[in-house]
């Protein structure tokens, strides 16, 4: 690593995210859902942003697996793959049991592999069959098949029993 590419992690607004996904991303718009955002720093520069929102899967339980929805970076060496880690930390530190993301299926997850991810193949269509299903549900990005890559995390049987009983009045029905 040369001189000032050390990186730190510092939270973000959703503001300071999305102004991240709109100078660039490639393929999304800015993000919706929202549960933290972390930025990569070189220096005293953002060099990059991490996005972490509820599963984007209905069925998927949202308070035991985190989803990262968007990683965006100027190109700074390693900061896809810092980003990627610092997201897996923050969730394990807030008690989720697994962290996943999905990619397009022709990108190479390089950054994914080097942080630890494990490579869960390619998945159905996201709402395969059930088309329209949803209102408002964003038509504006990329559909179709997705790799899955997944990190997990806690995985001490207690965790599920406690959500139950120190949160009685949260449900898990959508």
């Amino acid at each position: 690593m040369g001189r000032g590419s050390h990186l730190a992690a510092m939270p973000l607004t959703r503001d300071q995210a999305n102004e991240g996904i709109r100078r660039w991303h490639r393929h999304h718009k800015r993000v919706q859902g929202f549960r933290f955002a972390i930025g990569a720093v070189s220096g005293s520069e953002i060099v990059g942003i991490g996005v972490v929102a509820r599963p984007r899967a209905r069925n998927t339980d949202q308070y035991r697996i985190a989803e990262v929805s968007r990683v965006s970076t100027n190109g700074h060496r390693n900061a896809c793959s810092f980003l990627y880690s610092r997201c897996a930390r923050a969730a394990d530190a807030m008690g989720f049991d697994s962290i996943q993301t999905f990619t397009l299926p022709e990108e190479s997850g390089v950054s994914l592999r080097a942080a630890g991810w494990i490579d869960e193949g390619i998945q159905p269509t996201h709402g395969e069959g059930r088309e329209g299903s949803r209102p408002g549900r964003r038509r504006d990005q990329p559909e179709g098949p997705k790799r899955r890559w997944r990190m997990w995390l806690n995985r001490k049987p207690a965790t599920k029993d406690l959500r139950a009983t120190q949160h009685p009045e949260v449900t898990h029905a959508r």
